[in-house]
């Protein structure tokens, strides 16, 4: 049995360091405690020059989970939300916006302010964002269908949130889950004890679900479909996305294509790997990237976050990431 590892994890530190290695400029903003917990995710984060912006709050626990991940086995966990439930949008100063080109948001899911009364402080929050003129990109995690969050009406939720959110960047289950219950009931029937992704069809079950967040009102959709890979679909007008991002519009408008997952030697964890993909697309958008290299760079972090148990050291630069796809790494199907 390995020994434990402490590492940070969620959004902001998964795919705000990944977004470092890759070698984007990006500030980490979240919420913890004046504990020893907060104190670990401050020194962690110091490693990397990337603790100055966190909101630190007395008398509040910090999240922290305990992810149980047996080499080739999904991972197990448990969580606690702690300071994550009291994060409301407004810790967030105005100075902070001023020269961003991209604010990407993590995990309402798990943060009880973001998906309660509709949804109203997410909203506010991913508007917010749009009047300053940033283009915007949001990731799920996993509900608890016993929890609060599991009560949501996620479909409202997220017919107010999407029209403000230019990059929507959940995995396959997770949207599954909140915007159509019964097909997500059906495939875990389906897969049995296996993976769910690997019983999925490309046009009813990903494409129809897709289509609908677009028709919700986002911008484009990247659904994470665990080892099959990530499916892409952009709506016919991305105007508006930013005008910090050099986004070449005519390209992305009504862009779609299913990325194949790159074959890896070995499995040792999953943890992070979809969040390495997320970072690696949005870097490739920050350096001004095509939609179909963004796609294959998400692809290849993701399959290379799987070579390490966490969620940030097995992701090189995107230079390197690049050299590797070009050379001719193989597709793994």
């Amino acid at each position: 049995m390995a020994a434990p590892n402490v590492h940070t994890g969620g959004a902001v530190a998964n795919t705000g360091l990944a977004m470092k290695n890759l070698g984007a400029d990006v500030r980490l903003m979240g919420k913890v405690g004046n504990d020893a917990f907060g104190g670990m995710v401050r020194e962690i984060l110091q490693k990397y020059n990337a603790g100055d912006n966190l909101i630190i709050e007395e008398g509040e626990i910090t999240s922290y989970s305990v992810v149980v991940a047996p080499p080739g086995v999904d991972r197990i966990f448990l969580h606690c939300p702690g300071a994550n439930d009291t994060f409301d949008g407004s810790e967030i100063p105005d100075s902070a916006l001023d020269d961003a080109a991209l604010f990407h948001f993590g995990y309402p899911t798990i943060m009880k302010q973001m998906y309660e009364n509709k949804g109203v402080k997410l909203i506010s929050l991913l508007s917010r964002m749009k009047s300053h003129d940033i283009a915007t990109s949001l990731d799920m995690a996993a509900i608890d269908p016993d929890s609060d969050a599991g009560a949501a009406d996620w479909e409202e939720i997220l017919a107010g949130a999407l029209p403000f959110v230019d990059f929507f960047v959940p995995s396959f289950e997770e949207l599954c889950f909140m915007l159509d219950r019964s097909k997500y009931e059906s495939l875990l029937d389906k897969a049995g004890s296996g993976d769910m992704t690997k019983v999925l069809s490309i046009e009813d079950d990903i494409e129809p679900l897709a289509q609908r967040c677009l028709d919700m009102g986002a911008g484009s959709v990247l659904l994470k479909c665990g080892a099959m890979g990530l499916y892409f679909r952009a709506s016919a007008n991305m105007a508006g996305t930013g005008s910090r991002l050099s986004l070449i519009e005519e390209q992305w408008n009504g862009f779609c294509r299913f990325e194949k997952s790159y074959k890896i030697d070995k499995v040792l964890s999953g943890t992070g790997a979809g969040d390495a993909s997320i970072a690696a697309f949005l870097t490739s958008i920050l350096n001004g990237a095509l939609p179909g290299e963004a796609l294959e760079n998400a692809a290849a972090a993701g399959a290379l976050c799987c070579m390490s148990y966490d969620a940030v050291s097995g992701v090189p630069g995107l230079s390197e990431i690049r050299k590797k796809i070009e050379t001719g790494w193989e597709k793994a199907w």
